[in-house]
C-alpha cells in the first residue's frame, strides 16, 4: 500500500480512536455517561482499531462511512434550524461529510492487494 494511503488510513482511524476513547476514559473517571453513549463509544474504538489494522479495509471503511452518514443525519439536522444554529450544525454536518469522503476514498485505494 502506498505511504499516503497508509497515512490516510491511520489518520482516519485516529478520529474514531480518540473520539470513542476520550468518552470511555471520561466515563471511567466518573463523568456521567449513558449506556447508549458507552456502546457507541466502544463501537467507535473498535472501528478505529479495525481501520488502523487494515482488517477487511474496504468493507470496514464503507461500513464506517454508512454509520457516519446516519449519525450526521441524526445529530446535525441543520435543515430544521435557522440563524447561527443552522450555520453551526451545517459546518459540523459538512465536516462529517468530509470524513465520509475520506473513508470512501480509502475503501477504493486501500482495498486492493498489491501484486
Amino acid at each position: 500500500m502506498k505511504l499516503e494511503v497508509r497515512l490516510a488510513q491511520w489518520l482516519l482511524a485516529a478520529v474514531f480512536l480518540v473520539n470513542g476513547g476520550v468518552r470511555l476514559w471520561q466515563a471511567l473517571h466518573g463523568v456521567p455517561t449513558s449506556n447508549g453513549t458507552l456502546l457507541l463509544s466502544a463501537g467507535e474504538v473498535l472501528l478505529g482499531v479495525l481501520l488502523a489494522a487494515g482488517w477487511q479495509l474496504r468493507a470496514v471503511a464503507l461500513f464506517t462511512a454508512l454509520v457516519l452518514l446516519v449519525e450526521a443525519a441524526l445529530t446535525h439536522p441543520f435543515w430544521k434550524l435557522s440563524g447561527g444554529a443552522l450555520a453551526s450544525q451545517l459546518v459540523l454536518f459538512m465536516r462529517t461529510m468530509g470524513l465520509i469522503g475520506g473513508l470512501i476514498l480509502l475503501s477504493g485505494a486501500g482495498g486492493a492487494r498489491q501484486r
